[in-house]
């Protein structure tokens, strides 16, 4: 792909996108890798001068690139007047401080943006300290970079006193001592979450949890399904922090969802590690939907790249992970694609693998919740006869239960047939009984 030069009249900071290709596991086509990287600069309203592809065939441990290409970049960069250069791809801090000097601006890589990115979205507690931890994380092994200005010896209190340590050291153990400062506190929230799912468990409500690409539409399902006002916007990490709002299945069982963090390919690590108590909620859910672009070229690559960052997060232990795919957009599709798509979602859906929708406009969303309940449903079946005056018992049935069955006999008394998890029904039992 050649430059692309793009002409921006708002004076924002002045950046060029690099995506070297060759160099990640993903399948995802260089041009869609490219276009993604753009996004992500876009959401850090960086004003995007220049865009190139680079072809990467045998690493240079010093910088990246070979010495030529990276003469060519320079001229790019300063045909571009860029005060900023984003490479989408991991740099070593040698590679990153060679880069800067050679092009004479801030050279970003890929996990440096995507933490700037999480670091702006974040809006709880949790999620800034797990994106601080992660920032904190990756910074360690930077600050020959980034404190270069402070590496200067500390004189000792007294005539007499030695000299103390350089800046650099001084940092390096503030951050560590950080570090473990914030990662007792996130073992707290973990905890908490701990003694909220016992919680929930008390009142054994399925858990649903959306996971997907970023920029899928999780949020704008959650939003569906559930009547809530999270943000969704057509925006690359637009949702951080986990949401969780109660549903109302066909026939009235109700199950907890949660929209979890859009998923990238070549997640850091740093981000998967810190966001190990979010992700939890991932790995405890009885259902997960995988909610994917079907709209998108790109679509198969990013389930896989989904795939493997499900990979990541540990399942309870007897717990088996049950997976339903979402194909949603599906009113981006022209008629033939959607025919087709629709098609094929149909007969996946008999076998609880697939539904396709369109969360934006509705389309699709009766049968996906039927199909939820369907898979969530596999509580024993228990009849229950209630006495005329027990209507109290009965909205009890309809609000911790799924009622399949109910009729009246000749005496008033009302048989129920419902869905319930033995600790409900021991609870139902020990209230009612």
């Amino acid at each position: 792909m050649g430059t692309q030069l793009i002409d921006h009249a708002v004076p924002l900071i002045r950046a060029v996108v690099i995506h070297p290709d060759g160099r990640s596991e993903s399948s995802r086509l260089a041009t869609e890798r490219l276009e993604e990287a753009v996004g992500l600069a876009r959401a850090l309203d960086l004003d995007i001068r220049a865009e190139e592809i680079v072809r990467v065939r045998k690493p240079v441990p010093a910088t990246l690139f070979g010495s030529g290409k990276v003469d060519e970049l320079a001229a790019l960069v300063r045909a571009a007047e860029a005060e900023a250069v984003v490479v989408d791809d991991d740099l070593t801090p040698v590679q990153q401080r060679n880069l800067e000097k050679a092009w004479e601006c801030k050279v970003i890589d890929r996990t440096g943006l995507i933490l700037e990115i999480f670091g702006r979205r974040a809006r709880t507690k949790e999620g800034r300290l797990q994106v601080e931890l992660a920032r904190l994380d990756y910074e360690r092994s930077r600050l020959v970079r980034t404190w270069t200005h402070l590496e200067r010896q500390r004189g000792g209190t007294g005539s007499t006193g030695g000299p103390g340590e350089t800046q650099i050291e001084l940092d390096r153990r503030l951050i560590a001592d950080r570090i473990v400062k914030l990662k007792g506190e996130l073992e707290e929230v973990r905890r908490t979450r701990g003694l909220h799912r016992k919680a929930r468990k008390k009142v054994p409500f399925p858990t649903v949890a959306l996971v997907g690409y970023t920029n899928a539409g999780k949020s704008t399902l959650f939003n569906r399904l559930t009547g809530s006002e999270v943000l969704a916007k057509d925006l690359l990490f637009a949702t951080l922090d986990t949401t969780q709002r109660t549903i109302r299945l066909p026939q009235g069982r109700p199950a907890i969802v949660a929209d979890t963090v859009g998923f990238i390919s070549d997640l850091p690590h740093e981000l998967v590690e810190s966001f190990r108590a979010t992700l939890e909620e991932v790995g405890e859910a009885d259902l997960i939907l995988h909610v994917r672009d079907i709209a998108s070229p790109d679509s198969e690559a990013q389930a896989k790249d989904v795939e493997a960052v499900l990979k990541q997060i540990p399942t309870v232990e007897g717990k088996v992970r049950r997976v339903l795919e979402v194909w949603n957009k599906t009113d981006l599709l022209d008629d033939d694609a959607r025919e087709a798509v629709l098609g094929q979602a149909e007969r996946l859906r008999a076998q609880g693998q697939a539904v396709a929708v369109s969360a934006w406009t509705g389309e699709g969303i009766e049968p996906l919740r039927e199909t939820i309940a369907a898979l969530i449903d596999d509580d024993p079946e228990t009849e229950v006869v209630l006495q005329p005056h027990q209507g109290d018992a009965l909205a009890w049935l309809y609000a911790n239960g799924r009622v399949t069955g109910r009729e009246t006999d000749d005496e008033g008394r009302t048989h129920v047939v419902v869905r319930l998890h033995p600790a409900a029904l021991g609870r139902f039992e020990r209230q009612f009984g």
